[in-house]
């Protein structure tokens, strides 16, 4: 039962709000020279229960609205699975979706007791866009927009906790942090273009065309990588920020062979789980790199 529920919150992709805690709590550190760690670990509980809700009630409307029953599922496309194949019951999915919801909201709500205002807000956009997450903004074509709004919340929300200000770093980081995580639902789309254009949805892949979204692939790397570049020039990111173009190749091979298989369900599976990677190792070493450049100047 444990590795149905596991399955059902995809514990793969938590990975991604997990790097954004990561990055945000990492910058405060990189500026500040202080961590409040009982902050740090109710801000990743919180993101992670969030996270956590989103993917649950995401199953629960997909199989409802049966678009789950008719995709072709694969390991980073069609839903988890779990409703169809009858592991888990959807009220069972949906009772814990709003459980998770609930649990990320208290936390935030502690949060907005500390911090303010700049909490409140950012907790009620999480909110209200996570419950209508899977009905009207994905139904309005704003979820990798969403998505990428989602993982810059959480690098500047965390940011804030802990430091109580906002400054250009976190914006910008967050803005990286949201991008490489919208560049992964832009291309696990492509497999359930069919199923989603059939029952509503309107995701990029649907508003291009497959044709047309595999050539604008280009777009989401080339903003990741210039937001670093223009960083570190201005002297907003350390120089070794740069390292996060050692995933460069794997950005343009996976970019190549998207444009080329994009229509080819079975030849798809392996470039998304290239871009799943490019997506993980750019944030790790982004948050890396600040850790390095601290550690260097302290040294010195």
């Amino acid at each position: 039962m444990l590795s149905y529920w596991l399955r059902a919150v995809r514990i793969r992709f938590l990975l991604a709000s997990v790097i954004s805690v990561f990055l945000g709590a990492v910058i405060n550190w990189w500026q500040n020279t202080t961590i409040n760690l009982e902050f740090f670990v109710l801000t990743l509980v919180g993101v992670i229960a969030l996270h956590a809700s989103v993917d649950l009630l995401n199953d629960y409307w997909d199989y409802k609205r049966k678009i789950d029953t008719e995709t072709k599922r694969t390991k980073f496309s069609g839903g988890t699975g779990v409703l169809p194949e009858g592991l888990l019951r959807p009220s069972e999915v949906y009772r814990a979706g709003i459980i998770l919801l609930i649990i990320g909201s208290l936390i935030g709500a502690y949060f907005v007791f500390e911090r303010g205002v700049i909490i409140a807000i950012i907790l009620g956009f999480a909110v209200i866009s996570i419950y209508f997450y899977s009905t009207r903004i994905v139904d309005s074509g704003l979820g990798e927009v969403f998505v990428a709004i989602k993982g810059a919340m959480i690098v500047l929300g965390t940011y804030f906790v802990q430091a109580s200000h906002i400054t250009t770093e976190p914006i910008l980081a967050g803005a990286v942090s949201g991008i490489l995580s919208s560049t992964i639902l832009f291309v696990n789309s492509f497999p359930d273009h069919d199923a989603d254009k059939a029952h509503g949805r309107k995701t990029l892949v649907i508003l291009l065309g497959k044709a047309r979204a595999a050539s604008s692939i280009w777009i989401f790397p080339a903003v990741s990588y210039g937001i670093i570049i223009i960083s570190v020039a201005l002297h907003f990111f350390p120089i070794v920020s740069l390292i996060t173009l050692a995933t460069l190749p794997i950005a343009i091979k996976s970019g190549i062979s998207l444009k080329q298989r994009f229509d080819q369900i079975e030849e798809i599976v392996p470039i998304m789980k290239d871009f799943v990677s490019y997506s993980r190792i750019t944030g790790i070493l982004l948050v890396v790199s600040f850790i390095v450049d601290y550690l260097v100047r302290i040294a010195q």
